[in-house]
């Protein structure tokens, strides 16, 4: 049969081979799946062209088997008649009939063979179709994220991306220039949280240069009571 060559590779194939392979796997999943179920109706239909075929060898095999049975029952009476002759003729009849049935015997096993690797291969397609429409969603949405990230992967690959960081990176260097220039109308202006800091730092100055000043007093006090003291007269 021309279909078990195409047959035999689908059942033998490994879809995630072919996946590998292909430029479009969802496209690629639809047409496995349609040349699988295309297949498994063309085997369907050739199963039941097979069966047709072996009903019809078999009602030909007991035609040829009643057809030798009948023969034979001729072949009796014709020796019962003393009719040598005739029952030659009928036992030759006789045999051309089983040979008949014989040979159609021969083609019913080749039948049967062909017809139990049909529902053999069948049973192993449909399982392949099953297991392939069952993947079928899975294998599309990860076709479809994988080429999602790979855009963004060539985008951010892309020199448009370096040059639009180089434009950040320029805008960011012009936000800074113009903080600087604030900055510089601002230089040696006080504000007020200056001033009273300034003032808070004049006032603990203050403090200890009175500190000192009184510090200082106290040792110039004793040093002039020490030169007013009398000497003590010796005896």
């Amino acid at each position: 049969m021309g279909i078990f060559s195409r047959f035999t590779d689908i059942i033998n194939s490994n879809i995630n081979a072919i996946l590998d392979k292909a430029e479009d796997p969802e496209k690629m999943v639809r047409l496995i799946i349609q040349e699988m179920e295309d297949t498994l109706v063309e085997v369907r239909s050739a199963s039941a062209k097979t069966i047709a075929s072996k009903k019809d060898v078999s009602h030909q095999i007991n035609k040829y088997v009643q057809e030798a049975a009948d023969w034979e029952g001729k072949a009796e009476l014709a020796i019962s008649k003393d009719r040598e002759d005739l029952a030659r003729a009928a036992l030759q009849e006789k045999q051309k009939a089983n040979d008949a049935a014989d040979a159609l015997k021969e083609e019913l096993a080749l039948i049967e063979d062909e017809l139990s690797k049909l529902q053999n291969e069948t049973a192993q397609l449909q399982e392949k179709l099953a297991d392939a429409k069952s993947r079928q969603k899975t294998i599309i949405m990860r076709q479809k994220t994988v080429s999602s990230r790979l855009q963004v992967k060539k985008r951010l690959d892309s020199s448009a991306v370096d040059a639009a960081m180089g434009r950040f990176e320029q805008f960011e260097r012009k936000i800074d220039d113009l903080e600087s220039q604030v900055e510089a109308y601002d230089l040696g202006k006080k504000s007020l949280k200056d001033e009273f800091a300034d003032l808070e730092s004049d006032g603990k100055i203050d403090d200890e240069l009175a500190a000192l000043k009184k510090k200082m007093q106290g040792k110039s006090g004793s040093a002039s009571v020490s030169e007013v003291k009398p000497k003590s007269k010796k005896a």
